[in-house]
C-alpha cells in the first residue's frame, strides 16, 4: 500500500495523507469526547449519590433528634407521675390506714381495707407504667429482671410455686419499648389466666436467646386448655400483641400448658 501511495502524484498523495490525519484526529476527538462524557456522567452520578447521602444523613439526624425529644418527654411524664401520682397515692393510703385505726364498725373497716387494696393496686400499676416509660429499660436484661420480680410478687400470696431460669442471654441486647411493653402485658395475661383457670401448683418461667430470637416460655402443670372451646379474649390478645411486634405466640398442652412468646430483633 505504501508503494501505491508513493506512486501517486505529490498533490494527491499529500491530500490522501491529510485525509488520513484528519480521520485519525476525528477518531481521537470522538474518543476524547466519549471519555470526557463518561467522566462527566460519573462525576454527576457521584454528586447525586453524595447529595442523596447528605439527604439521608439529614433525615437520620432529624429522626435521632425526634427520638431524643420523645425520650425526653417520656422521662418528663415519668417524673411527673412519680412526683404527683406517687405522692397522692401514698397520702391516700396513709389516710386510709389512719381511718382504719380509728374505725370501730367492722363493715367500715372492711370498706377501708378494700380502699387500701385499691390504692396498692394503683401504686403497682403506676410502677409498671413508670418502668415501661423509662427508655433505660429497653434491654433484655432489664426486661428479664423485672419480669421475674413481677411474677414472684404476683404469686407470693397464692399456693402456686414459681421457678425462674435464664439461658445464655446477651443482656445488653436492645429491644424496642413496644416489644418490651407487649411482652410484659403477655406475661401479666398469662399469669392471670393460670391463676384463675389452670388449677396449677407450679409455674416455670424461662428465658432463652437463639441468634436473633428471644423466647419467653411460661409453663404450668395444670389441667391444660380445652381445645373444643373457642379461644378466650386473653389468648387472642396475647397472639395479637405478638403479631403486632412481628413475633408469634405458640401453645402446646402436653403435661400442662406451655406458652411461647417469641420476638425477633
Amino acid at each position: 500500500m505504501n508503494e501505491k501511495i508513493n506512486e501517486l502524484p505529490d498533490t494527491i498523495r499529500l491530500t490522501y495523507i491529510i485525509a488520513i490525519i484528519l480521520l485519525l484526529a476525528f477518531v481521537i476527538f470522538i474518543a476524547f469526547i466519549v471519555i470526557l462524557y463518561n467522566k462527566r456522567q460519573l462525576f454527576f452520578i457521584q454528586q447525586q449519590q453524595l447529595k442523596e447521602s447528605e439527604h439521608q444523613n439529614q433525615l437520620l439526624q432529624k429522626e435521632l433528634e425526634k427520638q431524643k425529644l420523645i425520650e425526653k418527654e417520656r422521662e418528663r411524664i415519668s417524673h411527673d407521675m412519680h412526683d404527683d401520682l406517687g405522692a397522692g397515692i401514698s397520702a391516700l393510703k396513709l389516710q386510709a390506714e389512719f381511718l382504719k385505726q380509728r374505725a370501730e364498725d367492722e363493715e367500715l373497716k372492711n370498706d377501708i381495707e378494700e380502699l387500701l387494696k385499691t390504692s396498692e393496686e394503683m401504686n403497682l400499676s403506676m410502677r409498671e407504667m413508670l418502668w415501661s416509660l423509662n427508655s433505660g429499660n429497653d434491654t433484655l436484661g432489664s426486661f428479664i429482671d423485672y419480669a421475674k420480680i413481677y411474677a414472684q410478687n404476683f404469686l407470693k400470696r397464692t399456693t402456686i410455686v414459681i421457678i425462674t431460669e435464664s439461658g445464655k442471654i446477651a443482656e445488653e441486647t436492645t429491644i424496642s419499648t413496644e416489644q418490651r411493653r407487649n411482652l410484659f402485658l403477655c406475661l401479666k395475661e398469662a399469669l392471670n389466666n393460670i391463676y384463675k383457670h389452670s388449677q396449677a401448683s407450679e409455674i416455670k418461667l424461662s428465658f432463652t436467646q437463639k441468634e436473633k430470637e428471644f423466647i419467653m416460655k411460661i409453663s404450668d402443670n395444670g389441667i391444660g386448655i380445652n381445645h373444643k372451646n373457642p379461644e378466650g379474649n386473653g389468648l387472642r390478645n396475647m397472639k395479637r400483641r405478638m403479631q403486632e411486634q412481628n413475633g408469634r405466640c405458640e401453645i402446646t398442652t402436653e403435661n400442662g400448658t406451655h406458652l411461647f412468646f417469641i420476638i425477633s430483633f
